[in-house]
């Protein structure tokens, strides 16, 4: 199974860039996934813009959750729309070339709230927990042949490396990383950590960061190339 996968285009501000991507990405993945930020402060039309652009090149599955700059239209992205299926939260099986395909997507969780969301929630910490319970839930529910988890927010530190250590707890978490390890997804994929690694094994799972500013290119993933010690991706 060929996947692509891409995140954090902050559109207005990589939008060129990422439509040259595109342009240049050659590919026929079966399965297309976008880990949040596609859009600057939630502006809707430049979502628009998105769509408009992977509609002319992309003719599989895309499944998308939110990053935190589009938590305020994600009811209008899914409303309006269609083309794209958005999970936040939530758990989606697809049939892909004769097998299922569980996929959980959610903006993710942090181990540290930051001032951003203790001003916009009521209450972070229960929040990150709740998310962190339909997490472990949800995969473990998948009884699919192939699982894969997307989260916004990374969902370990190991691909944290190259961002400010001091920041980790506010741009991922060890309590996802706990998840994976518990629940062995047989793919990651994340954004957030534009100055991160862009590839980790946690355990056994392989960890893909798809922020565009940091690949600078659609990133594709072929599921039959993941094995334990591969480095290739690294």
């Amino acid at each position: 199974m060929l996947i692509a996968a891409v995140a954090d285009v902050f559109s207005p501000r990589y939008y060129m860039e990422f439509l040259k991507a595109l342009e240049d990405f050659n590919q026929k993945p079966d399965l297309f996934i976008i880990a949040g930020d596609m859009v600057y402060q939630n502006n809707f039309e430049e979502y628009v813009k998105i769509k408009n652009a992977l509609m002319g090149k992309i003719f599989c599955p895309i499944i998308a959750t939110i990053g935190n700059n589009e938590e305020e239209i994600e009811d209008k992205l899914k409303e309006e729309i269609k083309e794209i299926r958005f999970l936040n939260d939530q758990s989606i099986i697809l049939t892909i070339n004769y097998r299922e395909v569980g996929i959980f997507a959610s903006i993710g969780i942090v181990d540290e709230p930051t001032s951003y969301m203790r001003k916009k929630y009521a209450n972070p910490e229960m929040l990150m927990e709740q998310r962190a319970i339909k997490m472990h839930k949800n995969l473990i529910r998948l009884k699919t042949r192939y699982r894969i988890l997307v989260t916004h927010f990374a969902p370990t530190f190991k691909t944290l490396e190259g961002e400010n250590p001091a920041f980790y707890k506010q741009l991922g978490s060890l309590k996802a990383e706990k998840i994976i390890i518990e629940t062995k997804p047989d793919l990651v994929i994340h954004a957030t950590a534009t100055r991160g690694k862009k590839f980790a094994w946690v355990d056994t799972v392989p960890v893909f960061n798809v922020s565009f500013p940091l690949n600078k290119e659609i990133v594709l993933i072929d599921t039959e190339e993941l094995k334990p010690g591969l480095e290739k991706f690294v």
